[in-house]
C-alpha cells in the first residue's frame, strides 16, 4: 500500500463538529472507507464505439472514485471494500487501486475461464459538441453483484479505527444481497463510532431488473435510516426514497429551490441526516458546462459560486464534489468551506480524461479560493 501523508490540519479536527452535528473521530487507521463495485471503463473519446478502433481504460466505481480522490489529492489514508476476481482484468483493477494509494479489502473470486464471474464493463465515449456521451454497460455475471451480509470481517476492520464510512445506491441495485450487505455495513460503522455517508444515486434500469422503484424505496430506506450524510440532488431524493415533490424539471437546473425542498420532506422521514448535498449543472454542450454545488447542514443552506467549465471528460465529476465536500468536514472546515472544496475539485476533476482525480489539494484549495487558469511559471 502507497502510504499517504494526512493534510496536517486534520489531525486538530475535533470530534464533534458544532457546525453540523457530526461527531468526527479524531483519529483512526483509515478516514475514510468506502464499499462498493470495481469496474473498468473503456473510453474511446471523441470517437463512438460503432467507429472505434481503440479505447483507453478507466478503473472507477462510484464508491472507489471517492476513495481514491481523497487518498490521491486529499492525502488521506483511505480503503475499499469491494469484490476482486483473479483475471487479467482483475489485476489491472487491483493495480490501478493501488497505485491511487487505497487500501484494498477484497473478497476474492474465480474466474473459470469462459463465464465469469466478471469484473463489470462500463462503455463511455466523451461526446462532442452536440453530440451527447453515450454510456452502457455489460454487468452480466458480476462478481460485485454476488456480495453479500458476511463476506467481510467489519469487526476486524472498524475495530482498527475508521473515521468516515461510505457506499451508495449504484452498488445496492445491483442485486439483493448488495444492499443488505450494507446495511451490515453501515450498522457496524455506527457501531464503531464512524460517521456514515450515502450517495443515492438512482439508476432506474438497475432497479428495474428485480423490483423497480418499489423495491429501491424499500432498500434505500433500510440503508438511509444509518446515515448521516446524504448525496443526490432532487430526483434521487424523490425517486429513491419516495419523497414526494414538484416535477424535477420545472425549474432552472442551477436553481437550488427544488433541492431545499424536498430536504425537509426527507429529512423529516429521515431524521437521523445531518446534511444533503449535491451539485448544480447546466449543460449547454458536451464540452461547456455551468457548475455550481449546494448542501443543506442541520438546517442551514450553501451554495458555492458559479464558474463555466471547458469539459474534457465529465464522467466523475460528482464524486469529486462529494470527495472534496467529504475531506472539508473531514478536515473541520466550515460547511461553506467544505461545499466550497467540493464544488473546486469537481471542476477541476472535468478537466482530465478517467474518473478519478489528478488535482492537488494546493490547486483545489487555490480554485476555490478564487484562482484562475493563468499560467503557472
Amino acid at each position: 500500500m502507497l502510504i499517504r501523508r494526512a493534510d496536517s490540519s486534520v489531525a486538530a479536527a475535533i470530534k464533534i463538529n458544532m457546525k453540523t452535528g457530526l461527531h468526527i473521530p479524531k483519529k483512526g487507521a483509515l478516514d475514510f472507507l468506502s464499499l462498493g463495485a470495481l469496474v473498468n471503463r473503456l473510453d474511446p473519446g471523441i470517437i463512438p464505439f460503432r467507429k472505434a478502433s481503440h479505447c483507453d481504460i478507466h478503473v472507477s466505481g462510484g464508491e472507489f472514485n471517492v476513495s481514491a480522490n481523497l487518498a490521491d489529492c486529499f492525502r488521506l489514508n483511505t480503503g475499499v471494500a469491494s469484490a476482486m476476481v483473479n483475471y487479467p482484468v482483475g489485476d489491472l483493477i487491483a493495480e490501478r487501486v493501488r497505485a491511487m494509494g487505497v487500501k484494498p479489502f477484497y473478497k476474492q473470486f474465480k474466474h473459470d475461464g469462459v463465464r465469469g464471474p466478471n469484473m463489470a464493463t462500463v462503455y463511455s465515449d466523451r461526446g462532442q459538441g452536440v453530440r451527447a456521451p453515450v454510456v452502457f454497460y455489460n454487468r452480466s455475471n458480476e462478481a460485485a453483484g454476488q456480495l453479500k451480509p458476511g463476506d467481510f470481517n467489519w469487526k476486524g476492520i472498524f475495530g482498527n479505527g475508521v473515521r468516515w464510512f461510505h457506499s451508495g445506491g449504484i452498488f445496492s441495485a445491483l442485486s439483493e444481497t448488495t444492499g443488505e450487505l450494507i446495511v451490515e455495513a453501515m450498522k457496524a460503522a455506527k457501531k464503531s463510532g464512524a460517521v456514515t455517508s450515502f450517495d443515492l444515486n438512482y439508476r432506474q434500469k438497475l432497479w428495474d431488473i428485480w423490483g423497480g422503484q418499489d423495491k429501491a424505496v424499500d432498500v434505500l430506506a433500510r440503508i438511509v435510516k444509518h446515515v448521516d450524510v446524504l448525496v443526490g440532488n432532487e430526483e434521487d431524493l424523490q425517486k429513491g426514497l419516495g419523497i414526494e415533490g414538484q416535477d424535477v424539471e420545472s425549474k432552472g437546473k442551477l436553481d437550488p429551490s427544488a433541492f431545499f425542498a424536498v430536504i425537509d420532506k426527507a429529512t423529516k422521514k429521515f431524521p437521523n441526516v445531518k446534511a444533503v448535498a449535491t451539485t448544480l449543472r447546466e449543460v449547454h454542450s458536451t464540452n461547456r458546462h455551468t457548475w455550481g454545488a449546494v448542501a443543506w447542514v442541520e438546517g442551514k443552506t450553501y451554495q458555492s459560486p458559479m464558474c463555466e467549465l471547458d469539459v474534457v471528460d465529465r464522467v466523475g465529476g460528482g464524486d469529486g464534489y462529494a470527495a472534496g465536500f467529504f475531506y472539508g468536514l473531514l478536515n473541520g472546515e466550515t460547511p461553506q468551506a467544505a461545499v466550497n472544496l467540493g464544488w473546486a475539485h469537481g471542476a477541476l476533476l472535468t478537466t482530465f480524461p478517467g474518473d478519478t482525480t489528478m488535482a492537488t489539494v494546493e490547486q483545489v484549495r487555490a480554485f476555490a479560493q478564487g484562482g484562475s487558469a493563468r499560467i503557472q511559471r
